[in-house]
């Protein structure tokens, strides 16, 4: 069988660190406060000449250079961002052109935070049937444009970046020990569309607008379903959380991620945690937090890693990938 291997990693962080006491001076807020409820010290602000292409284009060149391929080897590229460029063309055509890559396709999908996993998902199906032989996926966000710096339940938690990954096709026995991309399971409930979301739009108001968000009811749901879906990728891959090498959730809220690391039965020290120096960067924050476990050596070639996210729609996915 066909089958998607992640063939190369790479990263981008914007220059600018935010501390929680540079917060301080300009938001009714606390160090303590934060990092009690959040697990987040720092995060990384886009400078004000650098768009999400930007940041996604510097993570895409990484990954192929980690992949060892070139821009005429490509031809999918999906890029995962709310925060696009222009409200059209998509983020991804601009990407496209500036890799050099003039063939294939490009295109966005925006699934939020969790659109990485979404990304994922589509460019493993475009692998899996033959349409495409070697994708990039691009998850990237400039939240920090989309932000109420005045309001301190959200300002506090989200940076910006952009993470990478290239994929390609390969024949594969289409065992469990097979490396490559075992399991991806995705869900939205659009009921819950004003628990998490942005007052602005095209549409509704020709303004960016804000984030906003209901704290309590996305923890609620993120814990709950996060669990859930982590155990419908293993149930499909014919394998148990007790064989998961490294679990990397999205970057969100500390507490989210310790809740269905707990619920998953997983060691604490088998969890990669960026969220305290990223922050929550939206669909950058499962390939930041990847290159990161890849580059110091804790994710190794045969290693089970699930990945998992939810964001606003809600909609929450997760990927089951043997390294």
């Amino acid at each position: 069988m066909l089958r998607s291997r992640i063939i190369g990693c790479g990263s981008y962080l914007p220059e600018k660190v935010l501390t929680n006491d540079d917060l301080v001076k300009t938001v009714d807020t606390s160090n303590a406060w934060i990092v009690e409820r959040t697990g987040i010290t720092q995060r990384h602000i886009a400078a004000k000449d650098e768009l999400t292409s930007d940041l996604a284009l510097a993570a895409a060149e990484r990954a192929m250079k980690a992949a060892g391929i070139g821009a005429d080897e490509l031809d999918l590229l999906v890029l995962a961002t709310s925060t696009p460029d222009n409200t059209f063309p998509a983020t991804a055509a601009k990407v496209q052109a500036r890799l050099g890559m003039y063939h294939g396709t490009a295109f966005d999908v925006q699934a939020v935070c969790a659109g990485f996993i979404c990304a994922l998902t589509v460019a493993d199906n475009f692998l899996q049937s033959g349409q495409a032989k070697t994708a990039m996926v691009i998850g990237a966000e400039t939240y920090s444009r989309i932000l109420d710096w005045n309001d301190r339940t959200t300002c506090v938690l989200f940076g910006d970046g952009a993470g990478a990954a290239v994929l390609s096709a390969e024949e594969m026995p289409g065992n469990p020990s097979d490396q490559g991309v075992l399991a991806v399971r995705m869900h939205s409930d659009g009921r819950h569309y004003n628990a998490l979301y942005v007052d602005g739009g095209v549409s509704s108001s020709q303004t960016a607008g804000y984030l906003r968000m209901q704290g309590k009811e996305v923890y609620r749901h993120a814990v709950v379903n996060l669990a859930a879906v982590a155990g419908e990728a293993l149930d499909a891959a014919g394998l148990t959380s007790d064989e998961i090498d490294w679990l990397v959730p999205h970057q969100a809220n500390l507490r989210i991620m310790t809740a269905i690391q707990q619920r998953l039965d997983l060691p604490r020290e088998k969890m990669v945690v960026t969220v305290d120096r990223h922050a929550n960067t939206s669909s950058a924050s499962i390939p930041l937090a990847l290159v990161e476990a890849i580059e110091d050596g804790r994710i190794k070639t045969g290693n089970l890693v699930l990945m998992e996210a939810i964001g606003g729609g809600f909609v929450w996915g997760s990927a089951l990938v043997r390294w």
